[in-house]
């Protein structure tokens, strides 16, 4: 569980170093292997390996020929990149991805369950300010939760 935001800097290697705040729970629950994708390009999604590997478990139930599978497996593989973090608590962002997101420079890293996500400053302060969360989406959320709680299902 990652929780909160930071800022950072991707240098011109593509090297990003992970602010503390994430890199200690980073490592000392899963180690240094990670790997680094996205679903469409905007921004980069960086999972420990052992986190994607049971995402990857989870897809393989279905089908090989499933179509959604095999548009999700398209995606995540071309922007897709395997590594360890560093002595630093550096990774490398995949070039291909970098461009894509315009991910370079000053970004922002936000927390979320199972990885962390790393977008461009700029392009996220205009994705919030072009969509905000409204009352509409507070009262969406409130019922889709109440309904897992009805469910009986807490974990997805």
């Amino acid at each position: 569980m990652f929780r909160g935001h930071a800022e950072a800097k991707i240098d011109v290697k593509g090297r990003l170093k992970v602010p503390s705040v994430f890199l200690r729970p980073l490592q000392e629950r899963y180690g240094p292997d990670i790997f680094t994708t996205s679903l469409r390009g905007d921004c980069a999604w960086i999972y420990p390996l052992r986190i994607w590997e049971q995402a990857e478990q989870r897809l393989a139930r279905l089908p090989s020929t499933h179509r959604m599978r095999r548009k999700y497996e398209a995606r995540v593989s071309y922007f897709g990149q395997q590594s360890r973090l560093d002595a630093q608590g550096r990774l490398i962002v995949p070039s291909r991805l970098r461009e894509r997101a315009g991910i370079d420079g000053e970004v922002v890293i936000f927390g979320r369950p199972d990885r962390l996500e790393v977008w461009n400053l700029g392009r996220m302060e205009s994705e919030l300010e072009a969509n905000p969360f409204t009352d509409e989406d507070q009262d969406e959320l409130t019922r889709d939760l109440e309904a897992l709680d009805e469910n009986g299902d807490r974990d997805g």
